[in-house]
């Protein structure tokens, strides 16, 4: 066989394979990832009553995120990501915590979930950490919450072919350490946020939907 023919052999046969290899990759290419959101715009904020020091209990809003494939086939199981949110407390409430001594706050969440169309692993994301904030006077708090190492994140299992709708649950709690601005200390408080009751109820869905194939 000539070098010529040799070569346009070999040719060939490289262009077969990176054939086959592009259709196989293109029939098991990964869903795109979502961010899917609970309390954000358009929606309001959803209001939570959550117990404080030193203060009645006072009306929190909440916001949820996660990230997770667009698309699920029936039976997968996956685990988002980027689990997190915020909690935010008015200027009024500021000023409830500023006159008790209360500036500063830092401590770790459990936040329940359900889903249907499918299965949790377990009912709650816990140990999404509230990083230590001293507080800027005056105005209102907004602390954001966020999925680290040590989280713990349920599974979800989709079920029949369709869709399936996340939800915040409730109470969420808190274990939280408040920081004493007379003299720097820490005082732990557990925080427990019972979801309002409105009319019309509050949706605490998470938008959109998620797609099972």
């Amino acid at each position: 066989m000539s070098r010529f023919r040799k070569l346009s052999t070999s040719a060939a046969m490289t262009g077969i394979a990176v054939g086959a290899i592009a259709v196989l990759t293109a029939g098991t290419a990964a869903a795109a990832t979502t961010v899917y959101s609970a309390g954000t715009s358009p929606n309001p904020a959803i209001t939570y009553t959550c117990t404080f020091p030193g203060i009645p209990a006072q009306p929190v809003g909440i916001t949820a995120h996660l990230s997770a494939p667009d698309t699920v086939p029936s039976g997968t199981t996956i685990t988002p990501t980027n689990v997190g949110g915020t909690a935010t407390v008015s200027a009024s409430v500021h000023s409830l915590l500023t006159a008790v001594g209360l500036d500063g706050i830092r401590g770790s969440a459990t936040v329940p979930v359900s889903a249907t169309a499918g299965t949790l692993s377990q009912p709650a994301a816990t140990g999404l950490n509230v990083p230590e904030t001293i507080y800027p006077a005056g105005g209102p708090i907004t602390v954001v919450i966020s999925q680290v190492a040590t989280s713990s994140i349920p599974t979800y299992t989709a079920g029949a072919a369709g869709s399936a709708t996340l939800k915040l649950g409730t109470p969420i709690t808190a274990a939280l350490q408040f920081h004493k601005a007379s003299d720097g200390s820490w005082s732990n408080w557990t925080m427990n946020c019972t979801l309002k009751a409105q009319s019309p109820a509050q949706n605490t869905s998470f938008s959109p939907n998620l797609t099972i194939s």
